[in-house]
């Protein structure tokens, strides 16, 4: 069965790391569980954290209807 497609709006962002830190992101993109390369595998790890945030209420959900 095909995946559904996503309704959320998505967007582009740049962000710049040192080697060290890609390195561990390709670490973690070759036990399966964080997408199939680094960027994938860095919004995994960012969304998993705004998760944990909200979870404690460190963070406010987001009001924008576009997200």
């Amino acid at each position: 069965m095909a995946k559904a497609r996503n309704t959320i709006r998505t967007v582009q962002i740049t962000i710049s790391t040192t080697v060290p830190v890609q390195g561990y992101l390709e670490g973690l993109v070759l036990t399966g569980l964080y997408g199939k390369n680094p960027a994938e595998a860095a919004e995994r790890l960012l969304t998993q954290r705004i998760e944990h945030l909200l979870s404690n209420g460190q963070l406010k959900p987001s009001t924008d209807k576009n997200t």
